[in-house]
């Protein structure tokens, strides 16, 4: 299988690190015109630019909760915010790490909610009309594995969210839908590719990471390029009948 996006019209949100500069270089390569959003503008500004085969990234600073931030993006993009495809890849643990529940604080629990799954209704909030209009859209969420059942982080907000956030999916695909628009989502399994899974990864003993590798099928941690590929065939049209799905990328069946 090998697809192209000439010219199409994406927005990556949380395109600096890790998954989201993967998902953003992919789209890129293949002729696509890529807005990498980000608040981290020092790491996103070097990803702007040509790649070969016609497809440019363009560095976006934007706040994923701020919704008149997002709004002002889609606004700007050509075709008054026409945006043919949305991948939705911010959230994380927002350098937060496991507390009792009896200690987590209102503040960090909508911290951690409001990037993964507050900005994700907030993206497709925006693009959405453009996308009606012209009966055509696909939308992506980067999920985790932690949506699909318990999270290793052992944040129950992480966990909530991105139980929410494919509640969110399967919601507007059933809505959207006959508009010619597919909302999907990939869960990936746990991979050290930002600073703070790095910290998680490093604060396990050896042991239970060598443990951790037994037990995913493949012997081995996933890669971001390992979700930006499935990120690719969910936007693309050899998956234009599939919608209100989650796509587990884990290296193992799913128990």
């Amino acid at each position: 299988m090998h697809v192209e996006f000439p010219n199409r019209r994406v927005i990556v949100a949380g395109a600096a690190r890790g998954i989201g500069r993967a998902v953003t270089q992919a789209f890129a390569e293949r002729g696509a015109q890529v807005w990498a959003c980000d608040l981290l503008i020092e790491e996103i500004e070097p990803l702007a630019g040509t790649r070969p085969g016609g497809g440019e990234v363009h560095a976006a600073p934007v706040d994923v909760t701020e919704g008149s931030s997002i709004e002002r993006l889609v606004a700007s993009i050509g075709d008054g915010g026409a945006i043919d495809i949305l991948v939705y890849v911010a959230g994380g643990v927002r350098g937060q790490s496991a507390k009792p529940v009896e200690d987590v604080s209102l503040e960090d629990w909508r911290e951690i909610v409001d990037a993964n799954l507050t900005g994700a209704f907030l993206f497709a909030k925006a693009v959405a009309p453009g996308m009606k209009a012209a009966r055509y859209g696909r939308i992506v969420t980067i999920s985790s594995r932690a949506a699909l059942a318990t999270s290793l982080t052992g944040i129950q907000s992480y966990a909530a969210a991105k139980h929410g956030q494919l509640g969110l999916v399967r919601q507007l695909a059933q809505e959207l839908g006959p508009f010619g628009i597919t909302v999907n989502s990939v869960a990936p399994g746990f991979m050290p590719t930002s600073p703070d899974y790095e910290r998680q990864w490093a604060g396990y003993d050896a042991a239970f990471q060598a443990q951790l590798l037994d037990r995913i099928a493949m012997r081995r941690m996933g890669t971001p390029d390992d979700v930006a590929y499935a990120a690719l065939f969910l936007a693309s049209d050899y998956a234009s009948w599939i919608t209100g799905q989650v796509l587990p990328v884990t290296g193992s069946p799913i128990a």
